[in-house]
């Protein structure tokens, strides 16, 4: 019996840090490949359905600028106008590994992006498309990890995926602690409660109020999403019986 269930539909959280990968700054053109061959294997492969959010941290991050004496607004402004750059990137990364791409943003930018309309972004999903949403949630003051779980609700997602650097939530720092623990479980009120930076509290909140679940992994791995071979915490609110787990 497998361990974990193929979900239809995730929707895949990716830092904007993730991309730069091992470069100082910016995206890092290698890893953009390598990330959109995994990406398009769920899809071909595995049969899942991806609708992915992006940050922007790699570029811009509006708190940096707060810090400097900037209006918050603005700066979170700026950092969403990043997303837009990484999200084109993946994009066009995606589409060359053979799968079509729409990149949807929250404030028009018609140019470049298509409005997100939330029919059409399903339209687009239920016709083997990757939908890439960008601009975070079109709002200041919310994270691209609130927009993560806001989006997936919209699209009817099985689960929000958070691609890390990490293979899972710990009980502490597992670069700092040799004897860190991994949770392969998590409910979210103990995220919560705990304050485990699984994302950022309101992310969390939302995720509970609205029982989301969240699978947290390591970026490299997320081709074995739907395997008995993925390693992750599966954080999940008590009653999660809705919800397909990973």
């Amino acid at each position: 019996m497998k361990k974990y269930h193929t979900p239809n539909r995730i929707l895949l959280k990716l830092s904007g840090e993730a991309l730069q990968w091992k470069q100082w700054y910016g995206i890092d053109p290698e890893f953009l490949a390598y990330i959109a061959e995994k990406i398009v294997h769920l899809v071909k492969i595995q049969k899942i359905e991806v609708a992915i959010v992006v940050g922007g941290g790699n570029i811009f991050r509006g708190v940096e600028l707060e810090r400097g004496g900037f209006d918050r607004a603005t700066g979170d402004n700026m950092g969403m106008l990043a997303t837009i750059i990484n999200g084109i990137a993946i994009g066009e990364a995606i589409e060359g590994a053979g799968v079509d791409v729409r990149v949807m943003s929250a404030i028009p930018t018609h140019r470049v992006a298509e409005d997100f309309i939330r029919r059409r972004a399903l339209r687009h999903i239920e016709k083997g498309r990757v939908v890439i949403c960008v601009w975070g949630s079109g709002n200041p003051y919310f994270s691209t990890d609130s927009a993560a779980v806001l989006r997936a609700l919209e699209l009817e997602c099985d689960a929000v995926v958070k691609a890390t650097k990490v293979d899972g939530i710990y009980d502490k720092d597992p670069k700092k602690h040799d004897d860190a623990v991994r949770y392969d479980i998590l409910p979210l009120e103990e995220a919560l409660h705990k304050n485990l930076r699984v994302m950022d509290q309101s992310a969390i909140a939302l995720a509970h109020d609205e029982n989301m679940p969240i699978f947290v992994c390591r970026i490299e791995d997320i081709q074995l999403i739907g395997t008995d071979e993925i390693i992750g915490t599966y954080v999940h609110t008590k009653d999660h019986s809705k919800k397909t787990s990973l």
